[in-house]
């Protein structure tokens, strides 16, 4: 069975930082293209970043410079560092093997003083 996890979510102050992980098991991680979505209240999900098998990566262009996505394969885990957090960037991050419709659960990040 195919399943993610996100963890590292929480409360910030704007301009802070927090790193988010996704643990995959169920599958080959290292041949997947993995993205993390957010989806923020009254929105629809939208993609943040993406990184495929080969370490190429994407991202929206509200976050780029301030947001890195990364993976290890052994830890069959994708990373997403938040630096520079701004109130907009608040919302549920989900991790998905794209293109394939096999979600996490989220984990909530709060932007807020």
């Amino acid at each position: 069975q195919v399943q993610l996890v996100e963890s590292g979510g929480g409360l910030v102050e704007p301009g802070g930082s927090l790193r988010l992980s996704c643990v995959a098991s169920g599958i080959l991680f290292s041949i997947n293209t993995m993205g993390w979505y957010r989806q923020a209240p009254g929105k629809q999900r939208e993609l943040v970043a993406a990184i495929t098998s080969g370490g190429r990566t994407t991202y929206a262009e509200s976050v780029k410079g301030r947001f890195t996505i990364s993976r290890d394969n052994a830890k069959k885990t994708v990373y997403l560092q938040l630096n520079s957090l701004k109130p907009e960037d608040a919302a549920v991050y989900y991790c998905r093997i794209v293109p394939r419709e096999v979600w996490g659960q989220g984990t909530l990040v709060t932007v807020s003083s």
